[in-house]
């Protein structure tokens, strides 16, 4: 979603904003702007294109200067417009925009009590330009400004309900930036560039890559003052009510940038989509044997202290939650429940202190999983655990336990490799609660850890289907509707592969365990409704060739993924895709693969937008 870069250095550091913003686009937005101070003055470029767009304007104009704050906006409160997008300028009470400004200011988050605040303000004076939460900020920080800017953000952010994370600065004191966060992540990136007594905010470390590997990532109420040279964070003391400073460590992190190139690749998605064998092999790279350390120190103790699992997540991620209760109920013999976290904390539960609260995530800023995550520990369950993509998260912070998952950058907004990764970070976790259960034995531990690490060339055999899968799109292409249907362990599948033809192709697509078809969704099929089915050889296959049957019944045009040793036939009406071998119990991770494929190959036969479908971001970092 929206990010964040900002910056005060000797040199000019509007091409570090800009380059800091290329970095963020993988995140999904629809406007982006660059404000500094320049000449005694706010001056600033806004844009609803590209930020190459937004580059190509600052250069035409001579923006430059060593003190500025920059933003891509993914749009809440207000329509993608250049009014609406950020930075905001406050130009003081009684101002048009005609006037100087004196306040800039960039924000993530939603402010949920801007409607008063904006009458309050509006009351003192203040015009606004735009329909944003954001505004409002602006204009309580220039409010409450008496020379001081750090002592202003101090206190608006006692006024602010919501989440946010901030990046401000004042017309008036030239190499300082203020950032504030509460609910959405920041980090300070600290300057390593000799003589330039640089210092950097931005929303995600891999904004700041070649600029600086010496991060700070900031807490919860944390404030942070970057002036030339030096640094310094502080937090609202709960008995006092001051400001206190505090320390926090400064970490080595090597955010990458190559890992975002494109190569020889279409699309990141399709790019993504081929590194699954790699990323899996990575992830797995530590795995020697099952052991319940593999998730931390102290994981084998929390594994003998739970008698149930609840998995919080969104999106793709609550699909790989709900094949995980399969593997965690039959496997480790677990109950297990699976909560969209999103859901989860609006409604009455009755808490289990002796559940592992298990959260998943690709980013670990993911806002409403945070939420849940921290709903279910104010109801006293503190067993968490958290399947992750990035080590340095909030999410990994937060939990008591981890697995990180080594997928790399993900920058197409529909996921894919994060998915697989995830998949097998779920199924390591049920490998290692079955043993801590006495359920799994040293012959069993042999045999899934073969599978595990033949699974990257078996992916890779997967890949090789994709000319076939390709000719199916074509067909795919002219519809508007798909059902999507498995049965057991592949009904989350066909909801993911559902979400991935829906996000990037705007077909509508839905997906149902095949034994619900006469509960309703039979009405809707006909020839111009494909049927897609996940049809592994496994112990519903004779169930699921007899709804099969019903779809063809109807005129419906079945398009299958089989396995090689499950006599389902190409004949009219019924399109076949042999998968390579059946997996067992790992099976959900091959079928994953052609449903990626077939969405990725429909939306380029659309002509859409792959890597940034409309109306989505990559990190859903606001509820």
């Amino acid at each position: 979603m929206c990010g964040i870069v900002g910056a005060v250095s000797q040199r000019n550091i509007v091409p570090i904003l800009i380059e800091g913003l290329k970095r963020l686009e993988y995140r999904g937005y629809d406007s982006c702007g660059v404000a500094v101070h320049q000449g005694g003055q706010l001056q600033r470029a806004r844009s609803t294109s590209r930020v190459a767009e937004l580059n190509s304007q600052t250069q035409e104009d001579g923006i430059a200067s060593g003190t500025g704050i920059a933003h891509t906006r993914w749009a809440t409160h207000g329509v993608p417009a250049v009014h609406n997008a950020h930075p905001h300028f406050s130009y003081g009470p009684n101002a048009g925009a005609e006037a100087a400004g004196h306040i800039a200011l960039v924000h993530n988050g939603i402010i949920e009590n801007h409607d008063e605040l904006r009458a309050e303000l509006q009351a003192r004076g203040y015009q606004f330009q735009s329909q944003t939460d954001t505004e409002v900020i602006a204009h309580l920080v220039d409010h409450l400004y008496q020379g001081d800017l750090l002592d202003a953000v101090q206190q608006a952010i006692g006024r602010l309900r919501g989440a946010y994370a901030i990046a401000v600065f004042c017309r008036d004191e030239p190499h300082h930036v203020v950032g504030a966060r509460s609910g959405s992540p920041l980090v300070l990136g600290v300057g390593t560039e000799p003589g330039m007594g640089e210092n950097f905010l931005a929303s995600d470390a891999m904004a700041l890559a070649g600029v600086t590997d010496q991060i700070v990532y900031l807490e919860e109420g944390d404030v942070v003052d970057l002036q030339l040279g030096r640094y310094r964070i502080s937090r609202r003391n709960g008995q006092t009510g001051r400001f206190d400073v505090v320390e926090r460590e400064v970490r080595t992190v090597h955010a990458h940038s190559g890992a975002a190139e494109l190569g020889p690749y279409r699309h990141y998605m399709q790019k993504e989509i081929f590194e699954q064998p790699v990323a899996i092999a990575n992830t797995l790279d530590a795995v020697i044997g099952i052991s319940p350390e593999l998730f931390g120190d102290g994981a084998y103790r929390v594994f003998k202290e739970i008698d149930s699992v609840l998995i919080l997540a969104c999106g793709t991620s609550y699909y790989a939650g709900s094949t995980a209760k399969y593997w965690l109920e039959s496997i480790a013999e677990i109950p297990t429940s699976v909560e969209i976290a999103s859901e989860y904390r609006y409604r009455d539960s009755v808490p289990n202190p002796r559940t592992l609260v298990v959260t998943i995530s690709q980013s670990g800023e993911t806002a409403d999983t945070l939420a849940a995550l921290k709903h279910a520990r104010d109801l006293g369950m503190m067993h968490t655990l958290t399947v992750c993509n990035v080590s340095t998260s909030a999410m990994v912070r937060e939990c008591e336990l981890a697995y990180i998952t080594r997928a790399g950058v993900e920058i197409g907004v529909a996921s894919t490799k994060a998915f697989t990764t995830q998949l097998v970070g779920l199924f390591l976790l049920t490998l290692a609660l079955a043993q801590t259960r006495g359920h799994l034995t040293e012959a069993q531990e042999a045999e899934h850890l073969k599978a595990l690490r033949h699974l990257p060339v078996a992916v890779q055999a997967v890949l090789a289907l994709e000319p076939q899968v390709i000719a199916w799109s074509e067909e795919f292409a002219r519809k508007e509707n798909a059902l999507f249907l498995g049965r057991g362990l592949h009904y989350p599948i066909a909801l993911e592969g559902a979400l991935k033809l829906k996000e990037i192709s705007y077909i509508h697509a839905e997906a149902y365990p095949a034994g619900e078809l006469k509960h309703g969704p039979l009405a809707l099929v006909t020839a111009e409704m494909p049927v897609v089915t996940v049809a592994p050889n496994d112990a519903l296959l004779e169930k699921l060739k007899s709804n099969m049957q019903e779809v063809r019944a109807r005129g419906g045009q079945l398009f299958v993924f089989a396995d090689g040793d499950t006599c389902i036939e190409s004949e009219p009406g019924l399109h076949v895709i042999r998968m390579p071998e059946h997996y067992g119990a790992l099976s959900p991770i091959l079928h994953t693969v052609p449903l990626q494929l077939l969405a990725y190959h429909t939306a380029c036969a659309r002509g859409t937008d792959v890597d940034k479908p409309r109306n989505l971001a990559k990190s859903v970092t606001v509820e």
